[in-house]
Protein backbone atom coordinates (compact mmCIF):
# COMPACT_ATOMS: atom_id res chain seq x y z
CA UNK A 1 0.00 0.00 0.00
CA UNK A 2 0.66 1.24 -0.28
CA UNK A 3 -1.56 5.24 3.73
CA UNK A 4 -2.40 8.66 5.83
CA UNK A 5 -1.24 10.78 2.99
CA UNK A 6 0.47 7.73 1.67
CA UNK A 7 -2.69 5.79 1.19
CA UNK A 8 -4.47 8.57 -0.67
CA UNK A 9 -1.69 8.87 -3.18
CA UNK A 10 -3.07 5.54 -4.44
CA UNK A 11 -6.75 6.28 -4.82
CA UNK A 12 -6.53 7.65 -8.32
CA UNK A 13 -5.75 4.71 -10.53
CA UNK A 14 -7.50 2.30 -12.81
CA UNK A 15 -6.83 -1.41 -13.45
CA UNK A 16 -4.37 -2.18 -16.20
CA UNK A 17 -6.22 -5.05 -17.83
CA UNK A 18 -3.26 -7.19 -18.64
CA UNK A 19 -1.44 -4.79 -20.94
CA UNK A 20 1.76 -6.38 -22.19
CA UNK A 21 4.82 -4.17 -22.43
CA UNK A 22 7.97 -5.41 -24.20
CA UNK A 23 11.44 -4.89 -22.86
CA UNK A 24 12.66 -1.51 -24.06
CA UNK A 25 16.22 -0.32 -24.56
CA UNK A 26 16.96 3.30 -25.36
CA UNK A 27 19.20 3.80 -28.39
CA UNK A 28 20.60 7.13 -27.22
CA UNK A 29 22.18 6.61 -23.82
CA UNK A 30 24.02 8.97 -21.51
CA UNK A 31 25.96 5.90 -20.27
CA UNK A 32 26.84 4.02 -23.51
CA UNK A 33 29.29 1.56 -21.96
CA UNK A 34 26.76 0.00 -19.59
CA UNK A 35 25.02 -3.34 -20.13
CA UNK A 36 21.57 -2.22 -18.94
CA UNK A 37 20.06 -5.69 -18.96
CA UNK A 38 22.74 -6.92 -16.57
CA UNK A 39 22.50 -3.75 -14.46
CA UNK A 40 18.74 -4.18 -14.14
CA UNK A 41 19.20 -7.68 -12.77
CA UNK A 42 21.89 -6.50 -10.36
CA UNK A 43 19.59 -3.71 -9.11
CA UNK A 44 16.88 -6.26 -8.37
CA UNK A 45 19.32 -8.48 -6.52
CA UNK A 46 20.67 -5.56 -4.50
CA UNK A 47 17.12 -4.51 -3.65
CA UNK A 48 16.29 -7.95 -2.29
CA UNK A 49 19.50 -7.93 -0.26
CA UNK A 50 18.41 -4.61 1.26
CA UNK A 51 15.09 -6.07 2.43
CA UNK A 52 12.70 -5.27 -0.41
CA UNK A 53 10.48 -8.20 -1.32
CA UNK A 54 10.37 -7.15 -4.96
CA UNK A 55 11.95 -4.62 -7.32
CA UNK A 56 10.52 -3.73 -10.72
CA UNK A 57 11.29 -1.20 -13.45
CA UNK A 58 8.75 0.92 -15.33
CA UNK A 59 8.76 3.50 -18.08
CA UNK A 60 7.21 6.92 -17.47
CA UNK A 61 4.11 6.84 -19.69
CA UNK A 62 1.19 7.35 -17.29
CA UNK A 63 -1.17 8.99 -19.76
CA UNK A 64 -4.08 6.63 -19.08
CA UNK A 65 -3.64 7.05 -15.32
CA UNK A 66 -3.46 10.82 -15.77
CA UNK A 67 -6.89 10.82 -17.37
CA UNK A 68 -8.26 8.76 -14.50
CA UNK A 69 -6.68 11.08 -11.93
CA UNK A 70 -8.25 14.10 -13.59
CA UNK A 71 -11.67 12.46 -13.50
CA UNK A 72 -11.21 11.58 -9.82
CA UNK A 73 -10.32 15.18 -9.03
CA UNK A 74 -13.21 16.52 -11.11
CA UNK A 75 -15.55 14.35 -9.04
CA UNK A 76 -14.13 16.03 -5.89
CA UNK A 77 -13.37 12.60 -4.45
CA UNK A 78 -10.18 13.98 -2.88
CA UNK A 79 -12.10 16.11 -0.36
CA UNK A 80 -9.78 18.39 1.61
CA UNK A 81 -6.63 16.80 0.19
CA UNK A 82 -5.70 19.81 -1.93
CA UNK A 83 -2.20 18.43 -2.44
CA UNK A 84 -3.68 15.89 -4.87
CA UNK A 85 -4.37 18.66 -7.39
CA UNK A 86 -1.72 21.19 -6.41
CA UNK A 87 1.12 20.05 -8.67
CA UNK A 88 -0.57 19.88 -12.05
CA UNK A 89 0.85 17.18 -14.29
CA UNK A 90 3.99 16.57 -12.23
CA UNK A 91 2.21 13.69 -10.51
CA UNK A 92 1.52 11.81 -13.72
CA UNK A 93 4.57 12.92 -15.74
CA UNK A 94 7.69 11.84 -13.86
CA UNK A 95 10.11 13.81 -16.07
CA UNK A 96 8.33 17.03 -15.05
CA UNK A 97 8.87 16.24 -11.39
CA UNK A 98 12.50 15.20 -11.89
CA UNK A 99 13.89 16.30 -15.28
CA UNK A 100 15.71 13.62 -17.20
CA UNK A 101 13.76 10.71 -15.74
CA UNK A 102 13.54 7.79 -18.16
CA UNK A 103 12.74 4.92 -15.79
CA UNK A 104 11.29 4.40 -12.35
CA UNK A 105 12.66 1.66 -10.12
CA UNK A 106 9.69 0.61 -7.98
CA UNK A 107 10.09 -1.39 -4.78
CA UNK A 108 7.77 -3.02 -2.29
CA UNK A 109 8.29 -4.06 1.33
CA UNK A 110 5.89 -6.24 3.32
CA UNK A 111 4.60 -4.85 6.61
CA UNK A 112 1.82 -7.15 7.93
CA UNK A 113 2.65 -7.49 11.66
CA UNK A 114 0.27 -10.33 12.59
CA UNK A 115 -1.95 -13.08 11.22
CA UNK A 116 -5.32 -12.38 9.64
CA UNK A 117 -7.02 -14.16 12.52
CA UNK A 118 -5.42 -11.82 15.06
CA UNK A 119 -6.41 -8.87 12.89
CA UNK A 120 -10.04 -9.94 12.86
CA UNK A 121 -10.09 -10.52 16.61
CA UNK A 122 -8.70 -7.06 17.37
CA UNK A 123 -11.12 -5.38 14.98
CA UNK A 124 -14.13 -7.23 16.38
CA UNK A 125 -13.35 -6.41 20.04
CA UNK A 126 -15.21 -3.11 20.49
CA UNK A 127 -13.31 -2.26 23.68
CA UNK A 128 -9.99 -2.24 21.81
CA UNK A 129 -8.71 0.57 19.61
CA UNK A 130 -8.03 -0.49 16.05
CA UNK A 131 -5.08 1.20 14.35
CA UNK A 132 -4.36 0.53 10.69
CA UNK A 133 -1.54 -1.98 10.67
CA UNK A 134 0.77 0.10 8.51
CA UNK A 135 1.10 2.61 11.38
CA UNK A 136 1.89 0.30 14.28
CA UNK A 137 5.65 0.31 13.86
CA UNK A 138 8.32 2.76 12.83
CA UNK A 139 7.36 5.38 10.26
CA UNK A 140 7.69 3.53 6.95
CA UNK A 141 8.78 6.71 5.15
CA UNK A 142 12.05 6.62 7.08
CA UNK A 143 12.59 2.90 6.63
CA UNK A 144 12.03 2.82 2.88
CA UNK A 145 13.89 6.07 2.22
CA UNK A 146 16.93 4.69 4.01
CA UNK A 147 16.90 1.47 1.98
CA UNK A 148 16.34 3.30 -1.31
CA UNK A 149 19.26 5.58 -0.52
CA UNK A 150 21.42 2.49 0.02
CA UNK A 151 20.22 1.06 -3.28
CA UNK A 152 21.14 4.29 -5.09
CA UNK A 153 24.57 4.18 -3.45
CA UNK A 154 25.16 0.64 -4.71
CA UNK A 155 24.24 1.66 -8.24
CA UNK A 156 26.57 4.64 -8.01
CA UNK A 157 29.45 2.48 -6.79
CA UNK A 158 28.91 0.20 -9.77
CA UNK A 159 28.56 2.74 -12.60
CA UNK A 160 29.54 6.12 -11.18
CA UNK A 161 27.30 9.13 -10.70
CA UNK A 162 23.89 8.96 -12.36
CA UNK A 163 20.76 11.08 -12.35
CA UNK A 164 18.26 9.97 -9.73
CA UNK A 165 15.84 11.00 -7.00
CA UNK A 166 14.04 8.80 -4.49
CA UNK A 167 10.50 9.11 -3.17
CA UNK A 168 8.40 7.57 -0.41
CA UNK A 169 5.18 9.61 -0.32
CA UNK A 170 7.35 12.70 -0.27
CA UNK A 171 6.26 14.28 -3.55
CA UNK A 172 3.49 14.05 -6.16
CA UNK A 173 4.02 10.51 -7.42
CA UNK A 174 1.48 8.03 -8.80
CA UNK A 175 3.18 5.25 -6.92
CA UNK A 176 0.63 2.51 -7.54
CA UNK A 177 0.38 3.23 -11.24
CA UNK A 178 4.16 3.01 -11.49
CA UNK A 179 4.29 -0.15 -9.40
CA UNK A 180 1.64 -1.71 -11.62
CA UNK A 181 3.64 -0.89 -14.75
CA UNK A 182 6.74 -2.31 -13.04
CA UNK A 183 5.06 -5.67 -12.52
CA UNK A 184 4.66 -5.42 -8.73
CA UNK A 185 0.96 -6.25 -8.91
CA UNK A 186 -2.34 -4.98 -10.23
CA UNK A 187 -4.54 -2.20 -8.85
CA UNK A 188 -7.53 -3.93 -7.27
CA UNK A 189 -11.13 -2.83 -6.99
CA UNK A 190 -10.33 -1.29 -3.59
CA UNK A 191 -7.56 0.78 -5.30
CA UNK A 192 -4.77 -0.98 -3.42
CA UNK A 193 -2.04 -2.83 -5.28
CA UNK A 194 -2.31 -6.63 -5.13
CA UNK A 195 0.51 -9.06 -5.83
CA UNK A 196 -0.63 -12.56 -6.86
CA UNK A 197 1.76 -14.24 -4.41
CA UNK A 198 1.80 -11.70 -1.58
CA UNK A 199 -1.54 -9.91 -1.32
CA UNK A 200 -1.54 -6.17 -0.59
CA UNK A 201 0.08 -5.64 2.81
CA UNK A 202 3.17 -3.81 1.57
CA UNK A 203 4.67 -0.35 1.23
CA UNK A 204 5.94 1.17 -2.01
CA UNK A 205 8.87 3.40 -2.84
CA UNK A 206 10.38 4.76 -6.04
CA UNK A 207 13.75 5.67 -7.47
CA UNK A 208 13.44 7.99 -10.46
CA UNK A 209 16.45 7.62 -12.74
CA UNK A 210 17.88 8.64 -16.11
CA UNK A 211 19.22 5.11 -16.70
CA UNK A 212 17.51 3.54 -19.78
CA UNK A 213 16.96 0.19 -18.07
CA UNK A 214 14.80 -2.57 -19.59
CA UNK A 215 11.26 -2.39 -18.21
CA UNK A 216 9.24 -5.18 -16.65
CA UNK A 217 5.92 -6.57 -17.77
CA UNK A 218 2.74 -5.75 -15.83
CA UNK A 219 0.85 -8.69 -14.33
CA UNK A 220 -2.73 -9.49 -15.29
CA UNK A 221 -5.62 -8.25 -13.17
CA UNK A 222 -7.10 -11.14 -11.18
CA UNK A 223 -9.93 -9.47 -9.25
CA UNK A 224 -12.43 -11.21 -11.50
CA UNK A 225 -16.02 -11.01 -10.30
CA UNK A 226 -15.07 -10.60 -6.63
CA UNK A 227 -16.75 -7.67 -4.86
CA UNK A 228 -15.72 -8.50 -1.29
CA UNK A 229 -13.97 -5.19 -0.72
CA UNK A 230 -16.95 -3.17 -1.93
CA UNK A 231 -19.33 -5.14 0.27
CA UNK A 232 -17.25 -4.92 3.46
CA UNK A 233 -16.43 -1.20 3.38
CA UNK A 234 -18.21 0.25 6.46
CA UNK A 235 -18.94 3.62 4.84
CA UNK A 236 -19.40 2.43 1.24
CA UNK A 237 -16.45 4.52 0.19
CA UNK A 238 -15.70 2.22 -2.76
CA UNK A 239 -18.53 3.62 -4.84
CA UNK A 240 -17.78 1.36 -7.80
CA UNK A 241 -15.00 -1.06 -8.72
CA UNK A 242 -11.72 0.89 -8.86
CA UNK A 243 -13.45 4.12 -7.73
CA UNK A 244 -12.98 5.32 -4.17
CA UNK A 245 -14.61 8.44 -2.78
CA UNK A 246 -12.03 9.45 -0.19
CA UNK A 247 -14.53 11.72 1.55
CA UNK A 248 -16.32 8.61 2.78
CA UNK A 249 -13.20 6.57 3.58
CA UNK A 250 -12.39 5.95 7.25
CA UNK A 251 -8.70 6.51 6.56
CA UNK A 252 -9.57 9.97 5.25
CA UNK A 253 -12.01 10.72 8.08
CA UNK A 254 -9.60 9.74 10.86
CA UNK A 255 -6.33 10.96 9.33
CA UNK A 256 -6.75 13.52 6.56
CA UNK A 257 -9.84 15.37 7.76
CA UNK A 258 -8.87 18.19 10.12
CA UNK A 259 -12.26 19.26 11.42
CA UNK A 260 -15.40 17.56 12.62
CA UNK A 261 -16.20 14.04 11.44
CA UNK A 262 -19.66 14.12 9.78
CA UNK A 263 -22.23 12.59 12.11
CA UNK A 264 -23.54 10.22 9.45
CA UNK A 265 -20.18 8.42 9.45
CA UNK A 266 -19.42 8.36 13.18
CA UNK A 267 -21.38 5.19 14.04
CA UNK A 268 -19.74 3.45 11.07
CA UNK A 269 -16.22 4.05 12.37
CA UNK A 270 -16.69 1.44 15.08
CA UNK A 271 -13.45 1.16 17.04
CA UNK A 272 -11.21 2.34 14.18
CA UNK A 273 -9.22 5.30 15.53
CA UNK A 274 -6.52 5.58 12.86
CA UNK A 275 -7.19 4.32 9.37
CA UNK A 276 -9.07 1.24 8.23
CA UNK A 277 -7.93 -2.14 6.92
CA UNK A 278 -11.26 -3.83 6.23
CA UNK A 279 -10.86 -4.01 2.45
CA UNK A 280 -7.47 -5.67 2.86
CA UNK A 281 -8.57 -8.06 5.58
CA UNK A 282 -11.39 -9.40 3.41
CA UNK A 283 -9.43 -9.61 0.14
CA UNK A 284 -9.00 -13.29 -0.83
CA UNK A 285 -5.51 -12.63 -2.16
CA UNK A 286 -4.33 -11.68 1.32
CA UNK A 287 -4.59 -15.30 2.37
CA UNK A 288 -1.15 -15.46 0.77
CA UNK A 289 0.28 -12.47 2.67
CA UNK A 290 3.20 -13.25 4.95
CA UNK A 291 3.81 -11.75 8.38
CA UNK A 292 6.72 -9.34 8.09
CA UNK A 293 10.19 -10.19 9.33
CA UNK A 294 11.07 -6.46 9.41
CA UNK A 295 11.58 -5.47 13.05
CA UNK A 296 10.87 -1.80 12.30
CA UNK A 297 7.29 -2.66 11.31
CA UNK A 298 6.40 -4.60 14.46
CA UNK A 299 3.93 -2.93 16.88
CA UNK A 300 5.19 -0.49 19.50
CA UNK A 301 3.74 0.37 22.91
CA UNK A 302 1.09 -2.33 22.62
CA UNK A 303 -0.90 -0.29 20.09
CA UNK A 304 -2.08 -3.40 18.28
CA UNK A 305 -4.35 -4.30 21.23
CA UNK A 306 -4.76 -1.27 23.54
CA UNK A 307 -8.12 -0.40 25.04
CA UNK A 308 -9.87 2.77 23.97
CA UNK A 309 -10.08 3.95 27.58
CA UNK A 310 -6.32 3.57 28.09
CA UNK A 311 -5.47 5.57 25.00
CA UNK A 312 -8.06 8.24 25.81
CA UNK A 313 -6.30 8.87 29.11
CA UNK A 314 -3.00 9.78 27.45
CA UNK A 315 -2.04 13.40 27.97
CA UNK A 316 -0.31 15.22 25.14
CA UNK A 317 3.19 14.51 26.45
CA UNK A 318 2.42 10.79 26.51
CA UNK A 319 0.96 10.93 23.03
CA UNK A 320 4.10 12.60 21.70
CA UNK A 321 6.36 10.14 23.51
CA UNK A 322 4.47 7.02 22.40
CA UNK A 323 4.14 8.14 18.78
CA UNK A 324 7.73 9.30 18.32
CA UNK A 325 9.03 7.93 15.03
CA UNK A 326 5.51 6.81 14.08
CA UNK A 327 3.24 7.85 11.22
CA UNK A 328 0.47 8.35 13.80
CA UNK A 329 2.01 11.54 15.13
CA UNK A 330 1.09 13.46 11.97
CA UNK A 331 -2.57 13.74 13.00
CA UNK A 332 -1.69 15.50 16.27
CA UNK A 333 -3.12 15.10 19.73
CA UNK A 334 -6.50 16.77 19.14
CA UNK A 335 -7.47 14.57 16.20
CA UNK A 336 -6.24 11.56 18.16
CA UNK A 337 -8.69 12.42 20.97
CA UNK A 338 -11.43 13.23 18.45
CA UNK A 339 -11.15 9.80 16.89
CA UNK A 340 -11.09 7.95 20.20
CA UNK A 341 -14.11 9.89 21.44
CA UNK A 342 -16.09 8.64 18.44
CA UNK A 343 -14.91 5.07 19.04
CA UNK A 344 -15.95 5.33 22.71
CA UNK A 345 -19.35 6.50 21.53
CA UNK A 346 -19.57 3.25 19.57
CA UNK A 347 -18.28 1.09 22.44
CA UNK A 348 -20.52 -0.87 24.84
CA UNK A 349 -22.10 1.44 27.41
CA UNK A 350 -20.21 0.79 30.62
CA UNK A 351 -19.48 2.96 33.66
CA UNK A 352 -15.82 3.03 32.63
CA UNK A 353 -16.57 4.36 29.16
CA UNK A 354 -18.94 7.03 30.46
CA UNK A 355 -16.46 8.06 33.17
CA UNK A 356 -13.60 8.37 30.66
CA UNK A 357 -15.67 10.58 28.38
CA UNK A 358 -17.00 12.70 31.21
CA UNK A 359 -13.57 13.27 32.72
CA UNK A 360 -12.04 14.33 29.40
CA UNK A 361 -14.97 16.67 28.64
CA UNK A 362 -13.97 18.98 31.47
CA UNK A 363 -10.99 20.46 29.61
CA UNK A 364 -11.61 19.39 26.01
CA UNK A 365 -11.02 21.65 23.02
CA UNK A 366 -14.13 22.63 21.01
CA UNK A 367 -13.30 19.98 18.39
CA UNK A 368 -12.87 17.18 20.90
CA UNK A 369 -15.71 18.42 23.09
CA UNK A 370 -18.18 18.18 20.21
CA UNK A 371 -17.32 14.54 19.64
CA UNK A 372 -17.38 13.74 23.36
CA UNK A 373 -20.88 15.24 23.61
CA UNK A 374 -21.98 13.07 20.70
CA UNK A 375 -20.47 9.98 22.33
CA UNK A 376 -22.11 10.66 25.70
CA UNK A 377 -25.45 11.18 24.00
CA UNK A 378 -25.03 7.73 22.50
CA UNK A 379 -24.75 6.44 26.07
CA UNK A 380 -27.64 8.67 27.18
CA UNK A 381 -25.45 10.80 29.43
CA UNK A 382 -24.88 14.55 29.45
CA UNK A 383 -22.22 16.68 31.06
Amino acid sequence: MSGCAARFAILTHYPDQGQKVPLIFMSASPYPAIDYGELGQRIKRWGRELGFQQVGIADTDLSAHEAYLNRWLDDQFHGEMAYMSRHGTKRSRPAELHPGTLRVISVRMDYLPETRQALREHLEDSELAFVSRYALGRDYHKVLRGRLAQLASRIERAIGQFGHRLFVDSAPVLEKALAEKAGLGWIGKHTNLIHPDAGSWFFLGELYTDLPLPVDRPVDNHCGRCHACLAVCPTRAIVAPYRLDARRCISYLTIELHGSIPEEFRPLLGNRIYGCDDCQIVCPWNRLAQVTAEADFLPRHGLEASTLIRLFRWDEATFLERTEGSAIRRIGYQRWLRNIAVALGNAPSTPGVVAALTLRAADASPLVGEHIAWALARHHHTV
